[in-house]
């Protein structure tokens, strides 16, 4: 229907008219009026605490401890269990997080600015490699972590930021594509940019030596630092392209740990749900499929905006990482993901396909006719709390979620 190309048309070019700049970073209270105590936002579409798998129940009761709403882990969940605690989706509140995605009042938000619609979107602090609250970690050397991102790299990134205006993200992640990032699993190269950048400015703008060395050593040996810039910029790319009538692009994709949820910028901000599926991917040793949680996080975000799993060919690398055949598989994940994108990004290119732009923007229409599920790279969490990572994949979104927002859709273009 023309009336669908032209609303896709629209929905496609704010995606790609987006000026997403890292500018600041600051208190999640202060980023989200909405924020009160007792209210934890999470990863995925909406969940209530009786049907949370095991890492997103630990992250919840180690995030209580942490904002001294709970004694211990077991006062945790026990209040968490008597509705003490409010939850609602990151998405809700303009914000994206990793695999669990908590997200609370003290803790500091990276903030990206789409400077051509003006909307923010948020994501907290990577928390680096190992046992992490992201992937359901929630012991004192967890939580004495997230003390440090709030007192001291927190408040350092942010008047780094303030300083130098901001860092425009688009042109730093088309040389991290071509320096072999896809962005979800691989973020090496933007990691390394960023600092670069970074530097110089936290050097200038932290007066105390040891916190400049923490910082920099924090930032330096963090491969994934750049992973939660990315999804805010992912966000705040897609914010501007929601409630467009007559289009069937999708807005925003991510899973708890239970259900994976896409919304549709022509339904609105209407969830289309299915069980979350399990990832397909290698271990770390000691750990096996056994004790896989199956997939979470809002990082999906990424491959919303053709990045991740869509930009493949730029990063064959992660094709043998994460278990997804040989390196020369990896055009191949991007050229699939193609059969379903309305358009490419002639700004994100990928110099192994003769620098052709990454498939953008996801067609629910495309996804049920040919019946090619997004591909998102993703880690791999214990399916209990309190472990950790325990490897790293990919998976393929449910085709559940995409038939039922296809038969809402129908019904808003008036076809029953």
């Amino acid at each position: 229907m023309k009336k669908i190309d032209v609303a896709n048309a629209e929905t496609l070019k704010r995606m790609l008219s987006g000026d997403p700049v890292l500018v600041d970073c600051i208190p999640a209270g202060e980023a989200i009026p909405a924020l009160e105590k007792g209210l934890i936002l999470h990863s995925g579409p909406p969940i209530g605490w009786d049907r949370m798998c095991g890492p997103m129940r630990g992250a919840v009761t180690g995030i209580a401890v942490f904002e001294g709403w709970a004694s211990d882990l077991g006062d945790a969940e026990k209040k968490a269990a008597g509705g003490q605690f409010r939850f609602e989706p990151n998405h809700h509140h303009g914000a994206v997080g990793p695999m669990t995605g908590m997200t609370t009042l003290s803790q500091p938000l990276l903030v990206v600015e789409n400077r051509t619609f003006g909307n923010r979107a948020y994501c907290a602090i990577n928390e680096g490699l190992g046992k992490v609250m992201r992937f359901g970690g929630n012991d004192a050397e967890v939580l004495g972590r997230l003390a440090w991102l709030r007192d001291e790299l927190g408040p350092a990134l942010g008047r780094a930021l303030r300083d130098m205006g901001g860092i425009p993200l688009k042109v730093l992640i088309s040389r991290g594509l071509s320096m072999g990032d896809e962005m979800h699993q691989r973020n090496i190269a933007c990691s390394s940019l960023l600092l670069r950048l970074l530097a110089p400015v936290l050097a200038r703008t932290t007066t105390d030596a040891k916190v400049l060395e923490r910082c920099l050593d924090f930032i330096g040996r963090n491969d994934q630092f750049f992973l939660n810039v990315g999804m805010a910029m992912g966000k705040s790319i897609t914010d501007p392209a929601r409630g467009i009538e007559g289009s069937s692009i999708v807005t925003a994709m991510c899973r708890n740990g239970t259900d994976f949820g896409i919304r549709v910028s022509g339904t609105g901000d209407q969830w289309f749900t299915a069980p979350v599926e399990m990832p397909v991917g290698l271990y770390f040793p000691g750990f096996s499929e056994k004790d896989a949680n199956p997939d979470m996080g809002d990082s999906a975000i990424v491959e919303t905006v053709g990045l991740g799993g869509f930009a493949m060919a730029a990063a064959p690398a992660v094709v043998g990482f994460v278990g997804a055949g040989p390196a020369s598989e990896a055009a191949n994940f991007t050229r699939l993901m193609g059969e379903i994108a309305v358009g490419i990004n002639p700004e994100w290119t990928i110099p192994s396909l003769d620098y052709a732009g990454v498939p953008t923007g996801i067609d629910i229409r495309r996804v049920v006719d040919t019946q090619i599920a997004p591909t998102i790279n993703t880690g791999i969490a214990h399916r209990q709390p309190g472990v950790g990572q325990v490897g790293a994949g990919v998976v393929k979104a449910p085709m559940g979620c995409f038939e039922a927002a296809l038969v809402a859709f129908a019904e808003t273009m008036g076809v029953r």
